[in-house]
């Protein structure tokens, strides 16, 4: 469209005055330059833990897949159909969230609106329109076509849409048919386990396959090791229906920022975020665990949430100010989305590390986060485990230089699938060695850790966590500040004996 053509052209103040954003850059403090979080690809030659990477360009990409922007308003059904404003949840400009997304080290986002009666018309006909004009706008960050699903029977999902020329008509066809908000009057139909297998079906049989990422799952949660909307059974069930296209969830909630105006991380008001993550994934041998210990291939991602900067009363950062997901990609919108539907994928809060490999090597074979390295099962044989991180560059979003202080190495069995589909646990999974400043070593800008695991004759999967704290398991989260409590989180590497 010409406007396109023209926006793209745009002087930076322009571009600032258009998105309406120069209250918010205020008061988000001044402008970063990425942050300590831009993809390394300047040194990565020498990054050692991502040769096989390296070859097919591929490096650490920061993203966040769950941004709210003023098209999570609101609807006045005084009127048949229901008329939409703008701006009620959320209050940001799309290009709003691109440009603080560059701003705070992120090359890719995602828009996550929520719906509601018809809302299916106001993505394809208003958002979306925008969404193409930030394109133009912000050309660095790669920005995702989707919505906050209004799940049947669970809570919100981030659905992604693949980056391709019916998007918008993907988009409109899945929210209009399955979104449980979407019909009006509202359809208890919609609301049902069955819809959520029906929709997660139609996903899987399309040409191009979406994704779909589980938000706040504990948020509803009254006690720990109990659930709320969404369930273990649940979370099998749609795994079991479309394994390709459900894939995980988020292990760290957005709405971080709750604490600095007196609420609780995350909004999780009935139990808390430990260590600003959900039970799901800070229980080691937890609901997380349960399902590796299958062998799922089930990731954890972290996210922001936006919909109001803490400084203007909101609970939230910026999209990159406070949690990234990374993935291992190229700066491609399709290598994006493999690596995060393959487990290429590790999260941090307040850039307590910005880069994070995990291997696993035995018998001439190694494989990294997501992938699997297959043995023999002929002798017992070790595997090496192989840790790299990297500090951030420079200061995260607090001012603050953030050191880890503790790596935990944690493993687990697998052991084929549940006969119960309630199941939440897996106990075979432990934390099987800390590390300490004093046992790692640093290889140019990088820590490195070598750990055994001896004589292992079982599949099994290993998993990596750090902190900037003392908690030998991170602790319920209360009031403290967010910038005081930051852990890491990689997705496994699998090992299978043949």
């Amino acid at each position: 469209m010409k406007e396109e053509a023209e926006g793209a052209q745009i002087s930076r103040r322009q571009l600032v005055r258009y998105a309406g954003v120069g209250a918010t850059l205020v008061a988000a403090g001044p402008l970063v330059g990425g942050g300590a979080a831009y993809a390394h690809e300047k040194d990565d030659d020498d990054h050692k833990g991502n040769q096989q990477g390296d070859s097919r360009n591929r490096v650490w990409r920061a993203g966040d897949h769950h941004v709210h922007s003023e098209y999570s308003g609101e609807f006045d059904t005084s009127t048949n159909p229901p008329t939409f404003h703008k701006g009620a949840d959320a209050v940001y400009p799309i290009v709003t969230n691109a440009i603080m997304a560059k701003n705070f080290g992120l090359t890719w986002a995602m828009c996550t609106d929520h719906g509601g009666p018809n809302h299916s018309k106001v993505n394809l006909e208003q958002a979306y329109p925008d969404l193409l004009r930030s394109r133009k706008l912000v050309p660095e960050v790669l920005q995702f076509w989707g919505m906050e699903f209004d799940t049947p029977a669970l809570d919100h999902h981030t659905l992604m849409i693949p980056h391709h020329e019916d998007e918008a008509q993907q988009l409109f066809e899945l929210e209009s048919r399955f979104n449980k908000f979407d019909a009006y009057p509202t359809d208890p139909g919609r609301d049902t386990e069955a819809k959520m297998i029906e929709f997660l079906k139609a996903a899987r049989d399309m040409r191009q396959k979406p994704l779909v990422i589980g938000h706040h799952t504990s948020r509803s949660a009254p006690g720990w090791g109990v659930y709320g909307q969404d369930t273990p059974r649940e979370f099998r069930n749609g795994n079991n229906a479309a394994p390709e296209i459900y894939v995980g969830f988020e292990g760290a909630p957005g709405h971080q920022a709750g604490p600095l105006n007196g609420g609780a991380r995350g909004g999780y008001g009935n139990y808390p975020t430990h260590g600003g993550f959900d039970q799901m994934t800070a229980r080691v041998g937890g609901m997380w665990d349960s399902l590796l210990g299958e062998g799922r291939r089930w990731w954890i991602t972290a996210t922001s949430d936006s919909h109001v900067h803490w400084t203007r009363g909101g609970s939230d950062f910026w999209p990159g100010e406070y949690s990234k997901t990374y993935v291992h990609a190229r700066q491609d919108y399709a290598d994006i989305m493999d690596g995060l539907r393959n487990g290429r994928i590790w999260v941090t809060t307040g850039d307590l590390i910005s880069s994070l490999d995990l291997t696993a090597r035995s018998q001439g074979r190694t494989a990294a986060m997501g992938e699997t390295v297959t043995l023999s099962r002929r002798n017992r044989t070790d595997v090496e485990i192989e840790i790299r991180f990297r500090p951030p560059a420079g200061k995260n979003g607090n001012g603050d230089r953030p050191e880890v202080r503790r790596v935990d190495l944690i493993t687990g069995q697998i052991t084929g699938p549940q006969s119960n589909l309630d199941a939440d646990t897996n106990p075979t999974t432990k934390v099987v060695a800390r590390f300490g400043p004093r046992d790692w070593r640093k290889q140019g800008a990088e820590y490195v850790i070598r750990h055994t695991l001896r004589d292992v004759g079982a599949d099994t999967y290993a998993r990596v966590r750090g902190t900037s704290t003392d908690e030998a398991e991170p602790l319920a989260d209360g009031l403290e500040s967010p910038w005081s409590d930051l852990w890491f989180y990689s997705n496994p590497v699998f090992v299978h004996v043949r």
